[in-house]
């Protein structure tokens, strides 16, 4: 099994909070980015590797690609997984990627979303794929820095 020290569901996905304050908290030492679009595109995937700051590796997977390869892992790898939408993370679970929990960062407010915590707004399909996380046992928990409340999304929505 992988030594996945953290999964986050972020839109910004890799930035400054990211390498400075989560990298260093949860001990990752690699930063894979979990989704489709970055992943197959090289022009999106540069600020990013960028924000890391040359002190984590930086892997950008399709998320079939991770399912297939995450337990490939080497064990000194400690890895941060990011990913983009409750969707991604949803599919990860249900491809046989094991972690018991996912903290959820920035979602943003739009026309499909009500917000449910100060960074988070969820949409319909962001609720039942939050449902498909849980039904495989995985708990996802709104907390915005590490020294942050803990709160279950679905107490919040």
């Amino acid at each position: 099994m992988a030594n996945i020290v953290l999964v986050r569901i972020d839109e910004r996905l890799l930035h400054g909070q990211i390498r400075i304050t989560w990298g260093k908290y949860s001990g990752a030492n690699t930063i894979i980015v979990a989704n489709d679009e970055i992943a197959t595109n090289p022009v999106l995937q540069a600020p990013f590797k960028g924000a890391a700051g040359g002190e984590y590796v930086v892997l950008f997977r399709t998320i079939e690609h991770l399912i297939g390869s995450i337990n490939k892992a080497d064990k000194r790898r400690h890895i941060l997984i990011l990913c983009k939408t409750p969707e991604d993370v949803a599919r990860l679970v249900e491809g046989g990627v094991q972690f018991n929990e996912v903290n959820i960062g920035n979602m943003h407010h739009n026309a499909e979303r009500r917000q449910v915590d100060k960074n988070v707004s969820v949409s319909p399909a962001d609720i039942e794929a939050f449902k498909r996380i849980q039904l495989k046992g995985v708990e996802s928990i709104i907390q915005h820095m590490p020294e942050s409340s803990r709160k279950n999304i679905f107490d919040c929505i």
